[in-house]
Parts: C-alpha cells; sequence; structure tokens
C-alpha cells in the first residue's frame, strides 16, 4: 500500500449488471529517478472495468500529482499504481500502462494488470 492511496475516492457505479470499460488517460504524469534525482515524465492510462464503484477524477488526479516529488522506479510505480486503484475500487479487470518519455535516448512502456478472482 503506497502513503498516497488515501487521497483516491470513489463513487457507487450505477450499472454493476453491465460489463463496460472506463479509459483514463493522465499525459503529466511525473515521478524523480531515485537513482539520478532526475524528473521522469509520462503518460498513464488506466483501463478498468467496474463492479460497484468507480474512480473520482479529481481524486485520481489529486493522487497521480503526489508521485511528482517520489523517488520510484519505472516498474514499482506502475505496479503500486495498479495495487493501489485495484484495493480502492476492487474492479473485475484493471490495467495500468505508463509510457516514460525518453530520456538518455531510451523509452520505457511499463504495463500491469489485476483481474479478479470468479
Amino acid at each position: 500500500m503506497s502513503e498516497f492511496r488515501n487521497l483516491l475516492e470513489t463513487f457507487e457505479n450505477k450499472f454493476p449488471h453491465r460489463d463496460y470499460k472506463i479509459e483514463i488517460v493522465a499525459p503529466e504524469f511525473t515521478s524523480v529517478c531515485p537513482k539520478t534525482g532526475q524528473p521522469d515524465f509520462g503518460t498513464v492510462t488506466l483501463s478498468y472495468t467496474p463492479d460497484a464503484k468507480c474512480v473520482e477524477l479529481k481524486s485520481l488526479k489529486f493522487y497521480l500529482q503526489s508521485y511528482r516529488n517520489e523517488g520510484i522506479f519505472y516498474e514499482n510505480v506502475t505496479n503500486v499504481i495498479l495495487e493501489d486503484l485495484a484495493a480502492v475500487l476492487q474492479p473485475r479487470w484493471l490495467k495500468v500502462e505508463i509510457h516514460f518519455n525518453a530520456r538518455g535516448g531510451i523509452t520505457e512502456t511499463v504495463v500491469a494488470q489485476y483481474s479478479a478472482v470468479a
């Protein structure tokens, strides 16, 4: 659990009987490389099939902004975001994909997925 999880708020899914996909794109994600202290920039794409709850977007924005000064590796932040959202939303399915911008001529994309066990 991240120290930022409590920033996430939810609201009731009015269509829990239906499978549908929500996709949220946050193109201004920022964190910090824990080795160099250099800023990392990326685009976060969240895709999920809700069950009883949906994420409230303003709270999600504040949650993602909380990583701005956080020293964390790409792989770790992607998986922490997945774990936090899965715990708060308890969705049927969730995917977190972060495309990190080039730094030193190298780009990286990390994808992590969650699926509820029936």
